[in-house]
C-alpha cells in the first residue's frame, strides 16, 4: 500500500470519527475525557495526521458509545 494511499485511508477514518463527535455535540476534550486520551490526539486523529492503533479505536468507539466496526463506515478505494 502506497503512502499516499495510507494517508488517504487515516483521512477518511478522522472525518468518520469527527462526524460522530459532533452529531454527538462533543467537543475534542469531553471525548478525550471518556476516552483517557489527549484532546490534542483526537484532534490530529481527526486531521489524520496520526496513525493510530486498534487499542486506540476501541476506546475512541467506547467514548462514542458506538462499535468499532462504525468507525470504519467510509467509502474507501483500495485500487488507487
Amino acid at each position: 500500500m502506497s503512502k499516499e494511499l495510507k494517508q488517504q485511508f487515516q483521512t477518511s477514518f478522522g472525518k468518520q470519527l469527527e462526524k460522530f463527535r459532533v452529531l454527538q455535540g462533543l467537543s475534542y476534550r469531553q471525548l478525550a475525557q471518556r476516552c483517557d486520551l489527549d484532546h490534542s490526539v483526537i484532534s490530529k486523529i481527526e486531521k489524520g495526521e496520526v496513525n493510530i492503533q486498534i487499542g486506540t479505536v476501541m476506546e475512541l468507539a467506547k467514548g462514542l458509545k458506538a462499535h468499532p466496526k462504525d468507525l470504519f463506515d467510509f467509502k474507501f478505494d483500495l485500487d488507487e
